[in-house]
């Protein structure tokens, strides 16, 4: 961190200030809090508390570390810092490599013991059920005869056909995963790989040695990028493509020398991100485009990089377009809008869950995005954005590699400020391609210091209370969070397969007792209505009335429309539904002063007994076990069509929260005798 004296302080520039302003607005103040849109952050004052006292800690430590080093020399070595880092430069290959390697393992390590090497959101599962489908050589499976025993939230099944919703990029990468036998390692070994990619930009990007091993450091091992590169998520694969592009843009540009290669890899890499997270690559091929576009304008032999780098976006977008024809009939159709509706794409407008997302909505919840990165990026006990935000605010003149990534961040926030879902799973995981940015940003700000003023106080104090602020991260809070993590979603871990094979499930037919909600919930889905439209009236229209109406149109056959307009009148008394408290699953509504029906009584007695969820069992059955939802009476349409299987059932042993679910076998002519008796 030493060497020269300070050079005389330059000019601010004025975009570096205008995003540490923004940063600074967005990440430190609960704008949400101060107006209406919807979304609120009620933990703002305790977390707030925290940074104050976490700075002070940390901070206090390293002033008196500070203080110390003008008295003991051995803390602080006159440009150690420096001949480390340069030694580390010296040999970038090796550096990145090891650097690479050990972020593999701690990401591998987090797998296994936070997040059990199983995928256990929602997403993950969906996109590792389609990364099965994959490896049977197919792109989609046949929509069973009954879907509404098998349908899940992001499944799409139409004209016969079951797919996931998400871009199949992302599951084609975890096929690999599932043909090796090793698809927890797909996500870990690509979030290596962004950290090489990522050393690589800098090696073109930043000149300072001690920056590039600071940012690459502190990107490989920040707790949102290690967590999030242990999960089945498709962002760390999305970001791997992202850094590759990044990277291979800035050898494109690095000098007036043509670089044909590395224009048609940054093109393929933006393309491929596109098979995984459209927006995400929109936010960074716009400014790429426009640069290597302007270039090509100025210097006419750069067009044949500007077309490469064209060509390489393309490949990815026909492969995608061909998808899409042969899943969701049009090239231009995503499964996200066939399944949810033109609802669930950008705009102000109402959103599948029926709320209306304003600008004031938007603001709120990129309000909630930069809140949430001061603790998640690093887990430091201070804020974690407030070194790059200082950083931005003191900057000299940008250059052309830090105009691209501030660029690209900011279009990057503003589609997510015109997207309606508040995307928060291990952090603001919408927000998560802005992690080597801010850790290129925290980086730099020791050496602005020093570049400013020196070796002396301010330096010494800024190095030795980052260092604290790291030290009580790596020793205290980042530990407290693996293990909130790990204590988490405990259905989602459960080995069915382990427990199948425990009590004697060979080739069973199993009926999973869901609550009564989620019942209702598939059932509305099979008289085909959208999922926007099921969420609106499970919502707002009491589950006894729900209950009876599906029963009536599921007898008169009516679907699609008509069965959205038959159920309309029932959702006059929404504003008078309260939370049920007749069951244990809240997420029910009940109109109070109404009378339920005996039928409804006894799916309120079921759901008091205990239940569980399907979706994680759409994974299981590796002895050919089939699992289904239970639906009661109509459970007698798989028991017809699997005459030879053994019949159980599945669910906890009571109702409470994380009981081990528990399979009990059942006679068919039991089930058969229930569904003939009148109800």
């Amino acid at each position: 961190m030493h060497g020269p004296p300070p050079s005389p302080p330059r000019s601010i520039d004025p975009f570096a200030l205008a995003a540490a302003v923004a940063i600074g607005v967005l990440g430190f103040l609960p704008v949400a809090n101060w107006i209406t849109g919807g979304h609120h952050a009620p933990w703002y004052g305790p977390v707030a508390a925290t940074w104050v006292t976490g700075s002070a800690l940390a901070i206090g430590i390293g002033l008196v570390l500070a203080i110390a080093s003008r008295r003991i020399p051995a803390l602080w070595h006159d440009g150690l810092g420096t001949r480390f880092a340069s030694a580390l430069d010296g040999s970038p290959w090796l550096m990145l490599a090891g650097v690479a390697l050990v972020s593999i393992l701690v990401y591998a390590v987090i797998a296994h013991l936070v997040f059990d090497a199983k995928p256990l959101l929602v997403d993950e599962i969906f996109q590792v059920w389609q990364a099965r489908v994959f490896g049977e050589g197919r792109l989609t499976r046949p929509v069973a005869s009954h879907p509404e025993f098998y349908s899940g939230l992001h499944l799409v099944e139409a004209d016969g056909r079951a797919f996931s919703h998400f871009p199949p990029g992302h599951s084609a990468m975890l096929m690999l995963g599932e043909l090796l036998g090793v698809p927890w390692l797909v996500v870990p070994v690509a979030g290596g790989v962004s950290v090489v990619a990522f050393g690589v930009y800098l090696r073109d990007a930043e000149h300072r040695p001690t920056v590039r091993v600071g940012a690459l450091v502190l990107f490989a091992l920040a707790p949102l990028v290690a967590f999030m590169s242990a999960t089945y998520m498709n962002h760390a694969t999305a970001l791997m493509w992202l850094m590759i592009a990044v990277a291979a843009l800035a050898r494109a540009v690095k000098d007036d020398e043509p670089h044909p290669v590395a224009a048609l890899v940054c093109g393929l890499g933006l393309g491929i991100t596109a098979m995984i997270r459209p927006i995400d690559a929109v936010a960074f091929a716009l400014p790429a485009g426009l640069w290597l576009l302007v270039r090509a304008i100025r210097t006419p032999r750069r067009w044949l990089e500007a077309g490469l780098a064209g060509l390489g976006v393309a490949v990815p977008l026909a492969a995608l377009a061909w998808f899409n024809t042969r899943t969701t009939g049009d090239p231009l159709l995503l499964g996200y809008e066939m399944l949810w509706g033109k609802e669930h794409g950008l705009g102000f407008r109402s959103s599948p869950w029926g709320a209306a997302h304003s600008p004031a909505r938007g603001i709120e919840l990129v309000n909630l995005y930069f809140l949430r990165l001061q603790t998640y990026l690093f887990e430091w006990p201070i804020p974690s954005l407030l070194p790059a935000v200082a950083a931005l605010a003191i900057a000299p003149r940008l250059d052309r590699h830090d105009r691209y990534l501030l660029g690209s961040g900011a279009l990057l926030v503003t589609i997510y400020f015109a997207f309606w879902h508040d995307g928060f799973y291990l952090g603001p995981r919408y927000v998560y391609p802005l992690a080597s940015l801010l850790a290129l940003w925290t980086a730099r700000f020791p050496a602005f210091i020093h570049e400013r003023l020196g070796d002396g106080l301010p330096l010494r104090t800024t190095v030795y209370s980052l260092a604290a602020a790291a030290t009580i991260a790596t020793i205290s809070l980042v530990p407290q969070r693996a293990r909130q993590y790990a204590a988490g979603l405990t259905t989602m871990r459960w080995d069915a397969d382990a427990a199948a094979r425990d009590a004697g499930v060979r080739r069973g037919l199993v009926f999973v007792r869901e609550s009564w909600g989620s019942q209702l919930v598939a059932r509305l889905w099979a008289l085909g209505l959208t999922r926007g439209q099921t969420e609106r009236l499970y919502t707002r229209v009491d589950a006894c009335l729900l209950e009876q109406g599906i029963e009536r149109l599921e007898r008169q056959g009516v679907r699609g429309q008509a069965a959205a307009d038959a159920f309309a009148p029932l959702m006059r008394d929404s504003l008078r539904l309260v939370a049920s408290t007749l069951s244990p699953d809240v997420s029910e509504r009940v109109l109070p002063g109404s009378r339920y029906v005996p039928r409804c009584l006894e799916r309120i007695g079921d759901d008091r007994r205990g239940f569980t969820l399907l979706t994680p069992l759409l994974l299981a059955g590796a002895d050919s076990t089939l699992y289904a939802r239970d639906l009661h009476e109509k459970d007698t349409l798989l028991l017809a069509e699997h005459p030879d299987r053994e019949v159980w059932l599945l669910r906890p042993a009571d109702s409470v929260s994380g009981s081990v679910p528990q399979f009990e076998r059942v006679n068919r002519d039991s089930v058969l005798r229930a569904a003939r008796t009148p109800r």
